[in-house]
């Protein structure tokens, strides 16, 4: 199996299993996946967020998600709770296709090491 056909049936995995979990059984996309591990990462379950919560939960899943990459560090935790990383290295220039790839790629990535999928 190539590659790229590994991380198609891995992503629908995830998919599958988070949108069974969180949405009903309605398809989640990779935005509202983002945010599920923003919230994961925080560890904050029974919260409502405001917006600008909602945008920095998905920074914080991002952050988290590239960490392995060579991308982000974590630095520490503030007053809140709330986790802080720093860049290591910028991103390089992707299209939007080649983003969802990453991003696709760290997700995988992520819910192997926390054992959801294989």
């Amino acid at each position: 199996m190539s590659r790229d056909e590994q991380l198609k049936e891995r992503w629908e995995q995830v998919v599958t299993i988070l949108s069974d979990k969180f949405a009903d059984g309605d398809t989640l996309d990779l935005d509202a996946i983002i945010y599920l591990i923003g919230v994961q990462e925080l560890g904050k379950f029974k919260r409502r967020f405001k917006k600008d919560d909602k945008v920095n939960l998905m920074h914080i899943a991002i952050c988290r998600l590239l960490e392995p990459y060579g991308y982000y560090e974590f630095d520490y935790f503030d007053a809140d709770g709330w986790p802080h990383y720093k860049v290591k290295e910028q991103l390089p220039s992707l299209k939007a296709g080649e983003q969802s790839i990453l991003m696709k790629g760290a997700i995988v990535d992520y819910f192997i090491e926390k054992g959801v999928i294989e």
